[in-house]
């Protein structure tokens, strides 16, 4: 299934992009896409069944805002330097375990909503990640599966950093990532069973209409089963979190100097392949 949610900023409703494209509403189904739903197998149970009856009532998508595609985010989880492309253009070692980091829950915004370049910002920089949703708790998992078992579906993600923030102001990464709207996610979650294989998934990402990011996450370091098994040593995870997986080559952070920094009108678009499309136009905190 597809869930996504739209309205305004704050009362956004459920919803579901059915099998034919039509955008259908789902507040008269469940009160919202967040942790409890994703957990609550009778509540995905009853999405299925009004999904497949065909009368679930239709949403008109013209001028209707989508919002992130989970409300009450707990945390995001990101995994850094996590594509060999990637480490290899920012002249980097692949790390030996995943580097984590974290993204505070109120930097995720929707996938088409203004992204705020940072006041006194010169590096701000994109990257294109598969998100991975949480659909279980998480504590010390055992196996590949049993992690796999735990996601209940995926989104994409854009890890909006700011690179001067991130590497030349001390302290660890927080400051580059945690800026203002710096993690547009969107605009659906897909849930697992439409996924069969998240190490077989194209990213890429325009700026201004040309391509800078061209991957695979065949190419991550640490793929998505490892990567969820992993943190589980270290935290637990719940329904409703989010782990942003690492992004491919292609950020500016990894071009010659003068490297292409956003900038204040600049706009991104963003997409993985059958998990959706975004577009952000980049405006001043």
């Amino acid at each position: 299934m597809k869930l996504l949610r739209v309205g305004t900023a704050g009362s956004e409703r459920p919803a579901l992009l059915d099998t034919e494209g039509t955008l259908r509403d789902l507040s008269g189904v469940v009160p919202d896409i967040d942790g409890p739903l994703l957990a609550d197998d009778a509540a995905l149970g009853r999405i299925r069944t009004a999904a497949e009856s065909g009368e679930l009532p239709v949403l008109d998508a013209a001028g209707l805002r989508v919002g992130p595609p989970l409300a009450r985010i707990g945390k995001v989880v990101c995994i850094g330097l996590n594509y060999h492309d990637h480490a290899r253009e920012t002249g980097a070692e692949p790390p030996a375990e995943p580097v984590i980091f974290f993204k505070a829950a109120d930097t995720v915004v929707g996938p088409h909503d203004t992204v705020l370049v940072p006041r006194g910002s010169v590096k701000t920089d994109w990257e294109v990640e598969l998100a991975v949703v949480i659909g279980r708790t998480a504590r010390y998992l055992a196996s590949h599966e049993e992690a796999l078992a735990h996601v209940a579906g995926y989104a994409v993600a854009h890890d909006v950093s700011e690179r001067e923030f991130q590497i030349e102001r001390g302290g660890t990464w927080d400051k580059g990532k945690n800026c203002e709207t710096f993690n547009p996610l969107g605009p659906w979650l897909v849930t697992a069973d439409e996924v069969p294989d998240p190490q077989d998934l194209a990213l890429r990402l325009w700026v201004n209409g040309e391509l800078k990011q061209d991957g695979t996450t065949a190419e991550q370091i640490f793929p998505v089963a490892e990567v969820v098994r992993y943190v589980s040593q270290f935290m637990t995870l719940y329904p409703g979190d989010v782990i942003n997986t690492g992004t491919p080559a292609g950020v500016a952070l990894g071009q010659p100097e003068p490297k292409p920094y956003l900038r204040a009108g600049d706009v991104v678009e963003l997409e993985i392949e059958g998990l959706g499309r975004q577009r952000q136009a980049f405006g001043k905190a």
